[in-house]
């Protein structure tokens, strides 16, 4: 799955694009990793920092979505449109749950967590190759999870399925962060190629153009 996420990252991106692009996922890398740490480590509003982390994050996302969206095609900018505000008023509401209110923060994600794992699981499962294996993957951790917040819940109580969902989401941001931060690596590596080499073919070092080309 890291394969396949900074594949992504680093697909087609030109030099130039690639050294304004590195910083950025770099910061959302160690943001996730801070959030998931200091969400372990701070019990009392551990499932307030995930949940408004994750709906400042959709909020965002959401407006560059729309901002973007009449940059496109007639299909894509409709497609933008509606999953920008989808986007954008699903993060406004977690960031209102997580500023109301720390029990309800953490009922939020008792229910969200296992159905966002289901859903990225399932959006795995329709491509191919790699990404196919890895929603496998999730699929199976998806259920153990889903298995084991309501297995706690009926024995301990929904409050400490609570607790137990807020850890796993932070796990899960964490492990998430981690190919995040490799493609941010990718892409700084791709960022520090000479612009020229945009325009060279396959196999083209460079060595003869001031000779008049190699005639590759």
């Amino acid at each position: 799955m890291a394969t396949s996420a900074t594949g992504i990252l680093t697909a087609d991106a030109t030099p130039a694009v690639a050294r304004r692009a590195w910083p950025q996922w770099l910061a959302l890398g160690l943001g996730m990793l801070a959030v998931a740490v200091t969400s372990l480590l701070w019990d009392a509003a551990g499932a307030r920092l995930l949940l408004g982390a994750l709906g400042a994050f959709l909020a965002v996302r959401g407006g560059v979505l729309l901002g973007r969206a009449g940059e496109l095609s007639a299909e894509l900018s409709g497609r933008a449109r509606g999953l920008g505000v989808v986007s954008a008023l699903a993060g406004l509401a977690g960031l209102a749950v997580a500023v109301a209110s720390a029990d309800l923060a953490a009922r939020v994600l008792l229910v969200a967590v296992p159905l966002l794992l289901l859903g990225a699981a399932a959006g795995l499962l329709a491509r191919g190759g790699l990404a196919r294996r890895g929603g496998q993957a999730l699929l199976v951790w998806s259920v153990l999870v889903a298995g084991l917040l309501v297995a706690t819940g009926l024995a301990q109580g929904w409050d400490r399925a609570s607790a137990v969902a807020t850890v796993v989401s932070a796990v899960a941001v964490a492990v998430l962060a981690v190919p995040v931060l490799v493609g941010a690596a990718n892409l700084r590596a791709v960022g520090a190629r000479p612009d020229a080499e945009e325009g060279r073919p396959l196999g083209c070092a460079g060595c003869a153009c001031s000779g008049g080309g190699c005639g590759v």
